[in-house]
């Protein structure tokens, strides 16, 4: 759920990036943190543990317009993606505003994106959201690689909702911002919704 901050007027929103281990969730912040202007990001946090190299959690703040007179501020995060971590997954989407959720394109991946998308709406729905009501969108990344999925293919198996998606290579700084962008999008609009009603 969106934070107001009356006195700075802000209008803080949260947007958590979720998909399976070694994804790209931390190499899509890693490239818009790069890529912001300095005077308008925080610090860009990683946390790993001594077991798991692949458990980061990244925080950046990013101006992308305004509502009303408040300046929007969001708050892009990452969760870990082994499903032993479900309990911090689950802790890190909890208030969020919108998902991307990040699809690896190869073949030998597949299952793995069914396993965390099963898992991203299980979670929803133990915090009173689902896919049709939470503000998301697809990035099917890796596109660069060999051996990837059509997105046809894609489509029919991890898109049920419909939702706007996005083809990227994260490494590449490829569909990154068109990912962003999108996402801040729907959030803004779901939120301007709420706002007026």
């Amino acid at each position: 759920m969106s934070f107001i901050n009356y006195a700075a007027r802000e209008i803080n929103c949260k947007l958590v990036y979720y998909g399976p281990g070694l994804c790209g969730k931390t190499t899509n912040l890693q490239q818009v943190y790069a890529r912001v202007d300095p005077a308008a990001k925080g610090k860009l946090i990683s946390l790993a543990t001594e077991s798991e190299r692949t458990l980061f959690f990244d925080f950046l703040p990013l101006d992308l317009g305004t509502i009303r007179g408040f300046k929007t501020r969001f708050h892009l995060y990452t969760v870990p993606g082994q499903v032993f971590y479900d309990a911090s997954r689950k802790l890190i989407l909890k208030g969020a505003d919108g998902v991307v959720f990040v699809a690896d394109s190869q073949v030998e991946r597949m299952e793995a994106n069914i396993e965390s998308l099963e898992n991203l709406e299980e979670n929803l729905v133990e915090q009173g959201h689902t896919l049709t009501t939470l503000p998301h969108i697809i990035q099917y990344n890796k596109r660069d690689l060999p051996n990837v999925v059509p997105v046809a293919d894609l489509e029919s198996t991890l898109n049920e909702h419909n939702t706007p998606w996005v083809e990227a290579s994260a490494a590449k700084g490829i569909g990154v911002f068109e990912t962003l962008k999108g996402a801040a999008k729907l959030i803004l609009t779901d939120l301007k919704n709420k706002m007026a009603s």
